[in-house]
């Protein structure tokens, strides 16, 4: 049994790798902005107050950074038009708060035989891409891979592997009902790369269906 932290359960992505872990005999400790149900509550909003809101956490063998924003208005964050405000709620949701849980987190990882550091990303991230669009997310998403590249570098003396996962374009709130990808699915991907993960897959980008990707 697997002990998993998964941060934003309350729908899509993260709703269904609850549930998914769950089935699979695994423990959840899920969390959610406002702490309903039996969740922990978490507000991403601000990096600094993430280790006081995740002190009460007990060991956990893997984190799942999941939760996520898509950004301002898409016709308001391209290069030419840009919502600043909402660029920068994007970078901390998506970029530094993942990394302000991961170390929020650490010391309770540590006290696992097996513990690893899933992060959500997106295909958006590619740096081949010359899209303008959804800049901000895009940023976001980019940035998120280079900070955990970097996590994982530090974190390998210890034996501790962090990958990025890129689900795809996805049916939840976000994605939309037109998207390629069913969350259950992709939840199910997700959660077979953690159970296969090794210190040999550290730092690299997948897709949620196992293969290695480019950054």
């Amino acid at each position: 049994m697997t002990i998993y932290l998964v941060t934003g359960v309350n729908r899509g992505i993260g709703a269904a790798l609850a549930a998914g872990a769950t089935a699979r005999g695994h423990t959840v400790i899920g969390t959610t902005r406002d702490g309903r149900g039996e969740t922990v509550p978490l507000s991403l909003d601000d990096p600094a107050r993430i280790a006081a809101q995740l002190a009460d956490i007990p060991s956990v063998d893997a984190l799942i950074n999941n939760a996520g924003v898509i950004g301002p208005k898409a016709e308001n964050q391209t290069p030419l038009n840009m919502d600043w405000e909402g660029f920068s709620h994007t970078l901390t949701v998506n970029t530094m708060a993942p990394l302000a849980v991961a170390q929020a987190v650490l010391p309770r990882l540590r006290e696992s035989e097996a513990p690893k550091i899933l992060n959500l990303s997106s295909q958006m991230a590619w740096m081949g891409y010359r899209k303008p669009t959804q800049i901000a997310y895009r940023a976001s998403k980019s940035a998120l891979n280079k900070v955990m590249q970097g996590l994982a570098t530090m974190l390998e003396p210890d034996g501790i592997p962090v990958v990025l996962v890129d689900p795809g374009w996805v049916r939840t709130d976000m994605g939309g009902m037109d998207a390629d990808e069913d969350a259950a699915e992709v939840a199910a991907g997700i959660l077979d790369i953690a159970a296969g993960l090794t210190l040999a897959d550290t730092g690299k980008f997948f897709r949620f269906t196992g293969e290695e990707r480019d950054f």
